[in-house]
């Protein structure tokens, strides 16, 4: 490949990464104003029935990638790993956005996700058997402190809604660490349909129990995570959202997948951690969520953390060749 070639993929992985924090920053506002009651200016549809809607929706408009990758790629030698997997995500999404039904500002939900990084190593290592470098040690402390401090501060301090994002974030390591072990044998195609196709009937699996459970013990789960009929659809303005939703899904699934054809997840880190800043930033214009003074120390230190990595990384890589 030459230098010219390579140079150029690159911008576009960087470019597509970016789009890409934009659409989930949009995603997130939509995620939090769907849930959240109408007395405080949202459309009060169940976290869980929103979860399901809109997978349901952006599967549907994956279904041509499905196609396109072939379903005979679903063949594998480990059906319960990708099972697991699936399930892993799955509900990784449903506590991520009951953590907006429970009313975690945007701002304070993506800052958190950043413990990621530290659940992956610390996964890697006991499961896995890797070995995690000094920097990326250090790289995942940084985030991690960053998301305490943004964690610990509020209106009203600290409480255990913020721990909801932090959860979401430990499960969706979980989720990539599986992925890891999984690609030792199986090709990217079975790894990308399996969790393509599996996601719905695992979202639909996580609705139903929880809504069997609130209707065994109502007064147990908190209010919003299961209200109403399990597959009632908004109707109006919420409908539309929802399909939005589901459209900015698929679209960003389909951005992260392009760009990580392009160049690979250590270059483009910083750039997807740009959803950080961005989320907080388009939480407090479009729904006046005003981020803590110390959101802006907390967020660039995750920031910090993640160019930290690249440029470790970018000292491994050997120069590009002219051939």
């Amino acid at each position: 490949m030459n230098q010219v070639s390579s140079t150029q993929n690159a911008g576009t992985a960087a470019l597509l990464m970016v789009t890409a924090a934009v659409v989930f920053a949009g995603s997130n506002v939509l995620q939090s104003v769907l849930p959240t009651p109408a007395e405080y200016g949202g459309f009060g549809m169940s976290s869980t029935g929103m979860a399901f809607w809109q997978y349901v929706i952006a599967s549907l408009l994956a279904l041509p990638l499905i196609l396109r990758i072939g379903i005979d790629k679903l063949r594998t030698h480990h059906p319960l790993a990708h099972q697991v997997r699936a399930f892993v995500s799955a509900l990784g999404v449903h506590v991520f956005v009951y953590g907006f039904a429970s009313g975690v500002p945007i701002w304070q939900m993506v800052t958190l996700l950043a413990t990621g990084p530290l659940f992956i190593i610390l996964g890697s290592t006991i499961f896995l058997g890797e070995r995690a470098t000094p920097i990326r040690i250090i790289a995942a402390l940084m985030g991690f402190a960053g998301a305490v401090i943004v964690s610990g501060v509020g209106a009203e301090g600290p409480g255990w809604t913020t721990l909801v994002p932090i959860v979401a974030s430990a499960l969706w390591a979980g989720t990539d660490i599986l992925t890891k072990y999984l690609s030792r044998e199986e090709p990217p195609e079975t790894l990308t349909i399996s969790l393509l196709v599996l996601m719905t009937p695992n979202h639909l699996l996580i609705l139903l129990a929880v809504n069997a459970f609130a209707w065994l013990a109502p007064t147990v789960l908190p209010a919003g995570i299961a209200t109403g009929f399990p597959f009632a659809l908004p109707s109006g303005i919420a409908l539309g959202l929802l399909l939005l939703l589901g459209l900015l899904t698929a679209a960003a699934q389909y951005l992260l997948g392009t760009a990580y054809k392009l160049a690979d997840a250590t270059y483009l880190q910083p750039f997807g951690d740009l959803k950080v800043p961005l989320g907080g930033l388009l939480g407090w214009v479009a729904l006046g969520q005003v981020p803590s003074v110390l959101f802006w120390p907390g967020a660039t230190l995750v920031l910090a953390g993640s160019l930290l990595i690249f440029w470790a990384e970018g000292q491994k890589r050997p120069a590009l060749s002219m051939a």
